[in-house]
């Protein structure tokens, strides 16, 4: 049976709230449709608030990756963090990854695949369509393969 979307990111952003409430940040859901943002986090301290966008896929495979745009190589800003959810039946893992990684993750990852020929050996044709992987067929320095993992769970990098 074909999953529902929505569920499945409604799942995503309902787990890491979760994960922050129980790590004893204030945390909640932004309005539907915000721009750039799926949870707020204020600390209850000087530190900056954070804004987190939260990507899922269900399943655990991680190789796969999480779908992603042309808008994201733009999004860069120290309070952005990207979660990564691959969602399991029974457990569950999130990779805590600052924007600024992501944003330069998905412009090399483009550039790469720009640059490498088609199976059929023909130039690539621009998309907006971007993805972020644990590792990528066509290798490139900022993402060597297992680069993900580091991220695993790294709720600290909020601060």
């Amino acid at each position: 049976m074909k999953r529902d979307t929505q569920l499945v990111g409604a799942a995503g952003e309902h787990l890491v709230l979760s994960r922050l409430l129980n790590r004893q940040y204030l945390a909640a859901q932004a309005p539907p449709g915000a721009a750039k943002v799926d949870i707020l986090v204020n600390h209850l301290d000087d530190k900056p608030p954070r804004l987190i966008q939260v990507k899922t896929i269900t399943g655990k495979n991680i190789n796969n990756g999480w779908h992603m745009s042309e808008k994201h190589e733009k999004m860069v800003d120290p309070n952005i963090f990207y979660c990564f959810v691959a969602l399991g039946d029974i457990d569950s893992d999130v990779y805590v990854i600052p924007s600024e990684i992501v944003a330069t993750v998905v412009t090399d990852e483009m550039i790469k695949w720009l640059a490498t020929p088609g199976a059929k050996g023909q130039q690539r044709n621009y998309t907006k369509m971007r993805r972020i992987q644990n590792q990528y067929k066509d290798k490139f320095d900022s993402a060597p393969d297992g680069w993900i993992e580091q991220y695993l769970e790294k709720w600290e990098l909020l601060g």
